[in-house]
């Protein structure tokens, strides 16, 4: 079979590799699961209660390619209360999970030789989608001594003529590192000055612990230059019904949408007017899913600093914890790997977030405490073996 040469470009995310193994060593013993990155919390039931409604009422065919006008209004209102700021329905386009809002950005924006920068360690899709796409992937380091905060200065210095779009993640897969007010000052700044876009990341918008969330659509002045990527699946617990929306100037929604078109052609309708009931309903169950990702962050940080050869920070949003383990000695990829076949804990070496993550591993803290616990245990008993 010949394939395209682009096909040698495209990536993966490892954490979907490492489930499927998972689930297969789980037919000859338990399993804890640390390496996938959803709520382990079930969607709200007056979510699931609004699709069903809907399935009834007749919301199983074509919605406009952008999102349904109604959801599109709803959306706008939220996250523009969320982040201090006025937004329109205009510049809203709704899509089948939030990836698609990122691969849409690159394919629109970045042509062959194109330079892109983002963060590494990072979410493995940004690096995917601009190899795939023709551009050159320039990876920005986030650094554990500034607790996997993107070093705005940094980044400032490595824009030049070639730079199309910036990528920037707050809070951040895998680190759980969130940006300052100042940061995000500063990188829209050096957009401005160069007439770089600006994608950011902020799925995590709404899982922040120690702070409030800052977005960089608080400066206005770089809404020209700015698409933000947010979705539903971890503020509500909602990562299989794939939907997700982006927010950016209103021509390039209509360009976005005309990609939407060509692909999905739309996203699913009655899943949309589940959504409705999501920004509209009671905050009670995102409230409480937040306080218990606090309580098992610090649960299982203090936790992983009591084990020999680790050392982990804080983070600050998300729900991952990100330990240097360079003092086991161990390669994090053979430790990953052993982990799961001897111990059936499952997690990811930190390379699966890019080659600054050599020395780390991820594991999601997005299981009970009673699990992480155990988890803990099992990882000491590992290393008890192994000194």
């Amino acid at each position: 079979m010949r394939l395209a040469n682009r096909m040698e470009r495209l990536g993966t995310e490892t954490a979907f590799d490492v489930l499927c193994r998972a689930k297969a060593l789980e037919c000859t013993r338990t399993v804890i699961h640390l390496e996938i990155g959803e709520p382990d919390f079930a969607t709200p039931k007056h979510i699931v209660a609004a699709a069903k409604q809907a399935l009834d009422e007749g919301w199983t065919h074509y919605g406009p390619s952008a999102g349904l006008p109604e959801l599109r209004e709803a959306i706008a209102e939220y996250a523009g209360r969320l982040r201090g700021v006025k937004f329109f329905p205009e510049q809203v386009v709704v899509t089948p999970g939030a990836k698609p809002v990122m691969a849409f950005a690159i394919m629109a924006l970045v042509d062959t030789g194109d330079e892109v920068i983002y963060p590494n360690p990072g979410f493995p899709i940004y690096e995917s989608m601009i190899e795939y796409m023709g551009g050159r992937p320039v990876p920005v380091r986030l650094r554990e001594e500034r607790n996997f905060r993107l070093d705005a200065e940094e980044l400032a210095q490595m824009v030049n003529s070639r730079t199309k779009l910036i990528v920037i993640n707050s809070p951040a897969n895998p680190t759980g590192g969130v940006l300052t007010r100042e940061d995000l000052r500063l990188i829209a700044d050096t957009a401005l000055k160069h007439n770089v876009w600006i994608l950011a990341d902020e799925i995590y918008s709404e899982i922040v612990y120690d702070q409030p969330f800052e977005s960089i659509a608080q400066f206005t002045d770089v809404h020209p230059r700015l698409i933000i990527l947010d979705g539903f699946s971890k503020t509500f617990a909602m990562t299989g019904w794939r939907i997700g929306y982006g927010i950016m100037p209103k021509d390039m929604a209509e360009k976005m949408a005309r990609i939407e078109t060509n692909i999905n052609s739309c996203t699913a309708t009655f899943i949309q007017r589940a959504c409705l009931a999501a920004l509209q309903g009671p905050r009670e169950p995102v409230e409480r899913m937040v306080a218990e990702f606090r309580r098992r962050r610090d649960f299982i940080v203090d936790g992983l600093n009591r084990l020999p050869g680790f050392r982990c920070s804080k983070p600050q949003g998300a729900f991952y914890v990100f330990p240097n383990i360079e003092g086991t000695g161990m390669d994090c990829k053979v430790l990953a790997d052993r982990l799961l076949e001897e111990e059936g804990v499952a997690c990811l070496a930190g390379t699966c977030f890019g080659k600054f993550g050599d020395g780390f591993l991820r594991l999601s803290y997005a299981n009970s405490i009673e699990n992480i616990g155990a988890a803990l245990e099992r990882i000491a008993s590992f290393l008890k073996r192994n000194r």
